[in-house]
């Protein structure tokens, strides 16, 4: 089942793919991006930026077609003031299943609602960027409203990718060597590397069942969404010219979806474009402020005539 869900998604990603090559390389029939580094790899190094207003789900437009992404909750519009360059405008994020929508089981989204109810009774039902832990894999990868940067650096070996938010990063071996045992569970996962002709290919196994699949409001309803320990994820990197990379992602867990689903979207060059350090924890009162309100309100509640 997984291998036909796996080709169906493959294909869909593909004709995506095909589209914003074709929208973003001035000439269509050039031959495909092939520089290469010292030690023989396909070139992705460089800071690349995924500011994009495109919908993360295919009705997450507005009446006239407009995109939500700018709304007051992610984030105050001169936050996403830059000079960055921006994606182009699209349908969905989502590019399989057809419809632009992610097949998620209903206890994982009742899950979501319970935990947003309850975000002042424990910090355990805040999502897992808020506590300063990681923004997960793939979420790291999908567009918040600021700190887009990532910087792909690559030695012999290994692709290192630096993550601007939560200041993670992952170091992707590419040496052939099988995934941790099955006993070993990370928050990230544990990655694994080859090379499929130009384009990266990143399999990612060996999740804990502590996160979300996506932190970002831009997510919409899947924004909090939790994965389980039987979450698979796999990435594709294709540069297709000296100004992009195509991004696609497949995601699959059968515990909290009926089907695989996959992302696609382009990874913008900026070499002006400034990292700095996210220090997560400094300042950072969202907790204490949640759960000092919380108990103000139970406080109030017990005074309150009965």
């Amino acid at each position: 089942m997984h291998e036909r869900g796996f080709a169906g998604v493959a294909a869909a990603a593909a004709v995506f793919l095909a589209a914003i090559t074709q929208a973003q390389t001035p000439d269509a029939a050039a031959p495909p991006w092939s520089r290469v580094t010292p030690d023989g790899q396909p070139d992705l190094q460089g800071t690349w930026v995924n500011f994009d207003s495109t919908p993360f789900e295919a009705d997450m437009a507005g009446p006239t077609g407009a995109a939500l992404f700018g709304n007051p909750v992610n984030p105050p519009a001169h936050w996403a003031d830059h000079d960055s360059p921006m994606s182009p405008t699209r349908r969905s994020m989502v590019v399989d299943p057809p419809d632009g929508r992610v097949p998620v089981m209903k206890w994982a989204e009742d899950k979501r609602d319970y935990d947003l109810a309850h975000l002042e009774d424990h910090y355990v039902h805040e999502s897992v960027w808020v506590r300063c832990i990681t923004r997960g894999v793939p979420g790291a990868m999908f567009p918040a409203g600021y700190n887009n940067g990532y910087e792909i650096i690559q030695i012999p070996g290994y692709v290192i990718i630096v993550y601007e938010m939560i200041h993670d990063t992952r170091i992707i071996p590419l040496d052939g060597r099988p995934h941790v045992g099955p006993n070993i569970r990370l928050w990230n996962g544990d990655s694994r590397g080859r090379w499929e002709g130009n384009t990266l290919v990143v399999d990612t196994t060996n999740f804990n069942d502590k996160g979300s699949i996506a932190t970002s409001a831009a997510a919409g309803r899947i924004r909090g969404i939790p994965h389980s320990d039987e979450l698979h994820v796999v990435e594709r990197f294709t540069r297709i010219s000296e100004d992009v990379v195509n991004y696609s992602v497949t995601v699959t867990d059968p515990k909290v979806y009926t089907a695989p689903w996959t992302v696609a979207l382009p990874l913008n060059r900026d070499p002006s474009y400034l990292m700095f350090e996210y220090a997560c924890h400094e300042g950072n009162l969202a907790m204490p402020n949640a759960l000092n309100a919380g108990r103000v309100r139970e406080r109030a509640a017990a005074a309150a005539p009965r």
